[in-house]
Order: C-alpha cells, then sequence, then structure tokens
C-alpha cells in the first residue's frame, strides 16, 4: 500500500512539472547558462545539492522570461522591465536560500548577472550650441 501511494505521489509530481508553461519553452543553451551561473554563484555561497538544483532551475525560468523581454521591449522600457524582473527573481531566491547565503547574493548578483546598459545617442548639435 504504501509503494502505491509512493508511486501515485511520483507520478503527480512529474505530471505537474510537466505542465509548466515557463520551462516549457526551455531552450538547452539558457539551460547550460543558467547552469554556469549557478556555479559561479555556488562558489560563494555553498549551495547544497537540493538549493543548486532549485537554484538553476528558477535561474533558467527567469533566463526565459528576460530573453522575452529582449524580444518584445528595447531601450528604456526593456532596462525597466529587465530591473523589475531581476528584482522579482531576487525576492524568489529568498525562499531558496538561507539568510547568510541570501544576504552574499544580493551582494554579489550585479557582478555575476549585471543589467545591461542600452546605447545613448549623443546629439552632435549640442556641441556646437555651446561653442
Amino acid at each position: 500500500m504504501k509503494t502505491l501511494i509512493f508511486i501515485l505521489a511520483v507520478a503527480f509530481t512529474l505530471q505537474l512539472s510537466a505542465q509548466d508553461p515557463i520551462m516549457q519553452k526551455d531552450s538547452e543553451s539558457l539551460e547550460t547558462i543558467a547552469t554556469t551561473i549557478t556555479k559561479e554563484y555556488d562558489d560563494q555561497l555553498g549551495l547544497d545539492g537540493k538549493q543548486f538544483t532549485l537554484f538553476q532551475k528558477k535561474v533558467e525560468e527567469f533566463l526565459i522570461r528576460e530573453e522575452k523581454l529582449h524580444q518584445s521591449y528595447v531601450g528604456k522600457e526593456k532596462l525597466d522591465m529587465i530591473y523589475k524582473l531581476r528584482k522579482a527573481e531576487t525576492m524568489e531566491m529568498r525562499n531558496i536560500l538561507t539568510q547568510p547565503q541570501f544576504d552574499l547574493y544580493r551582494r554579489i548578483k550585479s557582478q555575476i548577472q549585471p543589467i545591461a546598459i542600452t546605447d545613448v545617442d549623443v546629439d552632435e548639435d549640442n556641441d556646437d550650441d555651446n561653442k
């Protein structure tokens, strides 16, 4: 009886993860990037096995979301959306990390996962007006 309940629980859990719409658009290159990023964090945070897997999946999920933003937005609007997304990612990492790990994560995140900056067009006419 215990075996039957265990098998049903495992099957139900696998079915739920298979229905995750974010992960259905999984890209092998994003998975590789997420693993690389997680290893960089692991070097400083000392993640245990379960944390590593959860952290890597969360990074991958947010990379997929960020890729959609890069395709949909440009300029300052894109940066604002990425900033909000990164903030949400940070808050979700709170559920995976211990408090000391989370504090360190917040300090090192901008070094490991910097937000890109956009090119700014310089108006050359302004230079002529100042002469």
